[in-house]
C-alpha cells in the first residue's frame, strides 16, 4: 500500500515537472521566436551593408543624441524632485502621484496630441512661443519633451521608492555628527541609492529610445530633424525591408544591452545588501 502510493506520488511528481517544462518552453519560445525571425530574416553581410545606409545612419545619431539629452534633464531635474516629493507631505500629494504614473498607462499617441495641444503653434503655450519667434511642434526639441513625458516616470517611480525604503536614521546620524544637509545628500544618500537610481536611468533610456506614438504625433516623421530609430523602422518597412530590419535589429541589441545591464546592477546590489 504505502509503496504504490510512493509510486503514485513519484508519478505526479514527474507529471507536474513534465507541464512545468512544457509551459517554461512555451513562453520562452512566444518570446523569442520573433527576435529570432528577425535576425534570420537579414542576411550578414547585408545587415552590414545596411549599416552604411544614410537613413539608418541619421536615425541612430539622432535617437542617440536626444536619447542622451532627455537622460540628462530627467536625472538633474527628476532627482531633486522625487527626494522632496518622498520625504515631505504636501496637500494633493496623491494627485501628483497619479500624473507620475499616468504617462505609463496614457496611450502614447494621446501623449503626443496632448503635447501638441499644449506646444503646438495654435497651443495653449504654443501661440506664445510662436509669437516670439519659437517653434516647439515638429522640431527636434518637441522629440525630446516627448521622450520626457513617456519615460521620465520609469526614474521617478524608481527614485521615490528608493529615497521612502532608505532608513532615515543614516541621515539622522550623519547630520548629528556635524555633516550639513548638502553633504548628508551627498555622501549618505545618494551613495545608498545610487545603484537603484542607475537603473531607473537605464530604463528611461531605453524607453526614450523606443518612444514612437508620441514622437510622431508631436514632432512628426522629418530626416535629419524628428526622424528617430522607431519611426525610421516604419518608414523602411514601406519602402527599403532591409534598412526597416537592420534597424529593428540594432534596437534589439541596444534594448537586450540595457536590460543586461539592469540585471547586472540590481544583482550587485543583492549582493552588498
Amino acid at each position: 500500500m504505502i509503496a504504490e502510493r510512493l509510486r503514485h506520488d513519484t508519478t505526479r511528481r514527474k507529471l507536474a515537472y513534465l507541464a512545468a517544462g512544457i509551459l517554461i518552453a512555451a513562453v520562452t519560445l512566444f518570446l523569442a521566436l520573433p527576435i529570432l525571425a528577425l535576425f534570420l530574416r537579414i542576411p550578414p553581410a547585408q545587415f552590414f551593408v545596411t549599416l552604411e545606409n544614410p537613413l539608418v545612419i541619421s536615425a541612430l545619431w539622432l535617437s542617440l543624441f536626444t536619447t542622451c539629452i532627455t537622460l540628462v534633464i530627467v536625472i538633474a531635474v527628476g532627482t531633486p524632485f522625487a527626494y522632496f516629493h518622498s520625504r515631505y507631505s504636501y496637500p494633493g500629494k496623491v494627485l501628483v502621484d497619479t500624473f507620475i504614473d499616468l504617462p505609463l498607462v496614457l496611450p502614447p499617441a494621446v501623449a503626443g496630441v496632448a503635447l501638441l495641444m499644449l506646444y503646438g503653434r495654435v497651443g495653449l503655450l504654443g501661440q506664445y512661443f510662436n509669437m516670439a519667434g519659437i517653434q516647439i511642434a515638429f522640431t527636434t526639441l518637441a522629440v525630446i519633451l516627448a521622450q520626457i513625458f513617456v519615460a521620465s516616470p520609469f526614474y521617478l517611480r524608481q527614485a521615490k521608492s528608493l529615497f521612502e525604503q532608505l532608513d532615515p536614521a543614516y541621515e539622522q546620524t550623519a547630520r548629528t555628527l556635524g555633516a550639513s544637509p548638502f553633504r548628508t545628500l551627498v555622501s549618505v544618500t545618494f551613495p545608498m541609492t545610487a545603484g537603484g537610481l542607475v537603473s531607473g536611468a537605464v530604463m528611461t533610456f531605453g524607453r526614450a529610445l523606443g518612444e514612437f506614438g508620441a514622437t510622431i504625433m508631436f514632432a512628426g516623421n522629418l530626416p535629419g530633424v524628428t526622424q528617430t530609430m522607431p519611426l525610421a523602422v516604419y518608414v523602411g518597412m514601406e519602402s527599403n525591408l532591409y534598412v526597416g530590419l537592420t534597424i529593428s535589429i540594432l534596437l534589439v541589441i541596444i534594448s537586450f544591452a540595457i536590460m543586461l545591464a539592469v540585471r547586472l546592477v540590481q544583482k550587485r546590489e543583492e549582493l552588498h545588501a
